[in-house]
């Protein structure tokens, strides 16, 4: 497994998960510290490492009268105090190769979309950064694929690559997760991640937003656990009824450190079992 630093810590942990949380876009200041404030204090009860997530502008909207950001240079100028801050590596999006210039500066790590995930100049560009790059499968894609967008970033010598499952689309507004896919990606040599919350989501579903099914979080990421991944990602919110985006799809912060425990009680297990 192709191992690497994100800010302080290594990718992947030894016997242990990496969780990459946050919010889906940077709403405020306030609330983009509060998240941070709480993923702070559930890594040092629960002995977790966090990357925060949050995209400083959101591209793919379902409609276009939807939120899209504050600003870019204030979102990503946030993004970089929270690292500061908190010492914790930052992840966002990028859509356009411009954005790489404009974001690398501020974040650890560039993520692609995974509307995105074949877009061969936008693959290039993040790995000329020297950011890692953490690519979204996507929906539309096979596993054993994503070893050939994994192929366009470390052709420009950038092996800080993560791949991460985001689920199928499966007929129209639904996504199933084929969790054959952990395993099958991980057979590139990078660390697999399964992103908790838009693997439940309805797209499109909710009149011109993203419907969701939050529901089933515990279950499938439950299932992502036993099938072997490296990391979680997920989405959080203060109030997710509010969010600007994902409504329906984040996680309550006060809920968060109780998944948090479960899922990492359930790691614990799963690593003594293939210890014997």
């Amino acid at each position: 497994m192709q191992k690497f630093s994100v800010g302080d810590i290594d990718i992947p942990l030894d016997g242990s998960l990496f969780f990459i949380a946050g919010p889906c876009i940077i709403e405020s200041r306030d609330m983009a510290i509060a998240v941070a404030e709480e993923l702070q204090r559930i890594g040092k009860e629960e002995e977790v490492t966090f990357i925060f997530k949050g995209s400083y502008r959101k591209a793919n909207r379902s409609s276009a009268s939807s939120f899209t950001g504050i600003g870019d240079r204030e979102a990503l100028e946030i993004l970089a105090f929270i690292r500061e801050r908190f010492g914790m590596p930052v992840l966002t999006d990028v859509h356009e190769t411009t954005e790489v210039e404009v974001a690398a500066p501020y974040v650890d790590v560039l993520q692609i979309p995974a509307f995105l995930s074949r877009q061969t100049e936008l693959l290039v560009a993040a790995g000329r950064s020297g950011r890692v790059v953490n690519i979204k499968k996507g929906q539309f894609m096979a596993p054993e694929d994503m070893a050939l967008a994994a192929a366009k970033v470390s052709a420009t010598g950038n092996s800080r690559i993560m791949l991460t499952e985001r689920g199928s689309s499966f007929g129209y507004h639904n996504l199933v997760v084929d969790f054959r896919g952990i395993p099958q990606m991980a057979e590139t040599g990078y660390p697999v991640i399964y992103d908790a919350t838009h693997s439940l989501q309805l797209p499109g579903a909710g009149n011109g937003v993203s419907g969701g099914e939050r529901q089933y979080l515990l279950p499938l990421a439950r299932a992502a656990v036993a099938a072997g991944v490296n990391g979680l990602f997920f989405e959080v919110h203060p109030d997710p009824a509010s969010a600007l985006s994902d409504a329906a799809t984040q996680i309550a912060l006060r809920d968060f450190a109780g998944v948090i425990k479960e899922l990492r009680q359930l790691s614990v297990c799963m690593q003594s079992i293939h210890s014997h």
